[in-house]
């Protein structure tokens, strides 16, 4: 066990520096039936910002199959990207939500409760710079049918489409956002996938959906959260969860920039004066999206359990 665990860090590492990142720490962990796991911290080459990023595998993961090695490459080179927002674990939803992913404990388990389902256990925080009490315990249940597209049931091959089924989950209104509360399922099925196109789709976008989107990013994430620091515009966990492409977000994010509404550098983009000036519009926005995260079926587990 003492080798392989070695074994796992050393090529974390190699990892880490191909993708511009250094491993931090490097703590033992223990998945949902107490099995170990490493969890690995890391950040940016020469950040001063102290901004890290937490990565769980488990301890018999294998770095040396090569069907796995691209998908890692290219997750470590996009949370580099990432690290550089403000809150990097933040994102928000087409509604108008700004949230934080906090406490997830990864791999996926095997469902307790006789589904025959693998699960995931997080926390989303509404992170809307006010220190809201406000979050959602969740138990993403991925379905045995859709765990055959996922090349490992690691953070790394998940993260994002779990991260985006909790949005669109969050957009139709079916999580609450409570002070306390009952785990909430999350379910993640094969409707987010596309057999003949070999893609994950979450939301149909348009141009003015998308551009919304932008808006609303870069006022949470940049304005609100970043004091006017730069966030990441050509994510592709974004792209994603609107069904476009990196290219087209940037794009977009131009025009926006020509509006003067976002100042654009690369791939990334901060809030302007003019933008923050809309703070009522996207304020009452976010009001109005928690007012649809109170569905009625939530009535009946506040006095039950969602634990799966």
């Amino acid at each position: 066990m003492t080798t392989l665990k070695t074994s796992l860090i050393q090529s974390m590492a190699q990892a880490a520096e191909r993708a511009s990142l250094v491993l931090v720490t490097t703590t033992e962990g223990k998945d949902f039936h107490g099995h170990p796991t490493t969890i690995f911290e890391l950040a940016r080459k020469g950040d001063g910002t102290g901004r890290t990023l937490h990565l769980e595998l488990s301890e018999q993961f294998d770095f040396d199959r090569p069907e796995l090695l691209p998908a890692m490459t290219a997750h470590l080179a996009e949370e580099a990207k990432r690290l550089r927002n403000p809150v990097p674990n933040a994102a928000v939803t087409l509604a108008g939500l700004p949230v934080a992913f906090r406490n997830f404990r990864w791999p996926f388990h095997r469902s307790t409760s006789g589904a025959d389902s693998f699960i995931v256990h997080g926390e989303i925080h509404l992170e809307d710079g006010t220190n809201s009490p406000l979050h959602a315990k969740i138990a993403a249940a991925m379905t045995v049918t859709f765990a055959d597209i996922v090349p490992a049931p690691e953070q790394p091959y998940a993260e994002a489409f779990l991260y985006n089924a909790v949005r669109k989950t969050l957009d139709q209104g079916q999580l609450e956002l409570v002070k306390s509360g009952n785990r909430q399922p999350v379910p993640i099925t094969t409707r987010y996938f596309s057999p003949w196109q070999r893609k994950f789709f979450f939301t149909d976008t348009d141009d003015a959906a998308r551009l919304q989107y932008l808006l609303l990013k870069c006022f949470w994430l940049s304005g609100v959260l970043g004091n006017g620091e730069p966030v990441w515009i050509a994510d592709p966990r974004d792209a994603q969860y609107l069904n476009t492409t990196e290219a087209d977000l940037l794009r977009m994010a131009a025009d926006e920039a020509g509006q003067g509404l976002l100042a654009l550098g690369g791939e990334y983009a901060s809030a302007t004066p003019a933008l923050m000036k809309r703070a009522e519009e996207f304020r009452t926005r976010l009001d109005e999206a928690l007012a649809i995260t109170k569905p009625s079926f939530n009535e009946a587990m506040r006095s039950g359990h969602a634990n799966m």
